[in-house]
């Protein structure tokens, strides 16, 4: 059985994506120390930002040939109250706008938009 999960992104410069997430998420990270911040949502998911130099350090391998500004590797889909208002809050703080809040065949309206570090953001609602 798992406890509990979180997910962590590797991040170019951990501090620009603290103040990011920060003030996208309108939480303070519970942890905020030199190689990880986790921010603890009200919903029991974690979010950790973690610098992609130590997870390279951590590791002992090269597993990120090229992390300058590349493909996005991860999606990060949260399911909130009001997914205008995230994506609004997101390309106020430098995210990229990908696709405005829309209606999608599987019953969700979503918006999407890349993070500093190029991970996809999607901001969903349930369709009732």
């Amino acid at each position: 059985m798992i406890e509990q999960g979180m997910t962590i992104l590797y991040v170019s410069d951990q501090e620009a994506s603290r103040i990011f997430y920060e003030s996208l998420l309108q939480v303070q990270p519970n942890l905020d120390v030199p190689g990880m911040t986790e921010f603890h949502l009200e919903s029991g998911f974690v979010l950790g930002l973690m610098p992609i130099d130590g997870i390279k350090r951590l590791l002992g391998k090269d597993l990120f040939p090229n992390t300058d500004g590349g493909n996005p590797r991860a999606e990060l889909y949260l399911h909130v109250g009001n997914a205008q208002q995230f994506l609004d809050r997101a390309i106020q703080n430098g995210a990229e706008l990908i696709l405005k809040v829309s209606k999608q065949d599987w019953g969700d309206r979503v918006g999407y938009c890349l993070d500093p570090d190029r991970h996809v953001l999607a901001f969903a609602e349930t369709i009732q």
